[in-house]
């Protein structure tokens, strides 16, 4: 066991708080929980009910994602609806599972409105709300939003200050994206003392940058060996700049066999495997530093509903 584990994440909000504690892992979804192997676009059927049953079955978070456009070349238009009305209706649809977006592409929307959408859904939800951000990996969105694909890295970087700048009592910033004084308050504030927010990928950043603003990270699937040197650079990094632990989420495609030691084998940044194979996986990246691990079912074979009875049975158990 890694010796950083015994010093508690910074308690921001409930969502936060019970999705992400220091030296365990827990595990999550991505919005749509449906099967869309074969088109780009889910159908959307049932996809309340199945975010509900998630929430019965002990899933700690759902995920959606921003996608303004079904773009062609990226091949998933995720859960095709907009994420901040999506949370807000999911706010009202469920109780205790925590509503993550990965991620919200910063350069593409004004941070106000971002910074007003995203605490709404926390107050909304009470407190349920995490923020993933990123600076965007379609580049047919930029000019269709005329916005500068090549300056991402700097617009993302003041969109996430004046972000920051919305939760304090006497805001006061001055940017690209707006002059905002004291003499003005954008209400509401979040539910937490803050919008629990996690950077996605390098956004464009330097690693101590996101080392000493995010609230944690998200990454990509690696191989066992070179996530785990990632995640020990992530922790050397934090306590080097003074920062306190933070917790690491990462998705998973997953297509669950019928048999519990079907060996694993590669589906598109993930496998197929039986649930065995699965929870030692799993258990793996818990003893690196990985603390949460959002799955994603667009492959599996089997019905959705069994596959999520399945991981409730035998994956859940093993993560309490």
């Amino acid at each position: 066991m890694r010796d950083d584990t015994h010093t508690p994440f910074e308690q921001i909000n409930r969502g936060y708080n019970t999705t992400f504690q220091n030296g365990r892992l827990s595990v999550g979804l991505v919005v749509p929980i449906a099967q869309y192997a074969s088109s780009p676009v889910p159908d959307m059927v049932d996809h309340l009910t199945r975010v509900q049953k998630a929430e019965k079955l002990g899933f700690k978070a759902v995920w959606l994602r921003d996608v303004p456009f079904n773009v062609s070349s990226f091949g998933d238009a995720g859960q095709i609806f907009d994420p901040f009305a999506y949370l807000g209706y999911l706010a009202a649809t469920t109780t205790d599972i925590a509503l993550g977006v990965a991620s919200i592409v910063l350069p593409l929307r004004h941070p106000a409105h971002v910074a007003k959408a995203a605490a709404t859904a926390d107050v909304l939800s009470n407190g349920r709300l995490i923020l993933g951000v990123a600076s965007g990996d379609r580049p047919e969105e930029y000019p269709a939003m005329n916005r500068d694909f090549g300056a991402r890295g700097d617009a993302f970087r003041e969109s996430y200050d004046y972000i920051r700048a919305m939760n304090a009592p006497a805001t006061q910033i001055a940017n690209r994206f707006g002059k905002v004084g004291p003499s003005i308050e954008m209400l509401p504030k979040p539910a937490g003392v803050k919008l629990p927010m996690l950077i996605t990928g390098s956004s464009r950043q330097l690693p101590d940058w996101i080392a000493q603003h995010g609230d944690g990270w998200m990454i990509y699937p690696r191989p066992g060996v070179a996530q785990d040197r990632v995640l020990q650079e992530w922790r050397s990094r934090l306590a080097a700049l003074g920062q306190v632990p933070k917790p690491v989420l990462q998705p998973l495609y997953i297509d669950l066999a019928e048999e519990p030691d079907a060996t694993p084998s590669p589906i598109h940044l993930g496998f197929r495997s039986g649930h065995r194979p699965l929870v030692q996986y799993l258990q793996q990246l818990e003893q690196i530093g990985v603390h949460h691990v959002a799955l994603n079912l667009r492959f599996s074979a089997a019905p959705v509903e069994q596959t999520l009875e399945g991981l409730a049975e035998y994956v859940l158990p093993a993560f309490k």
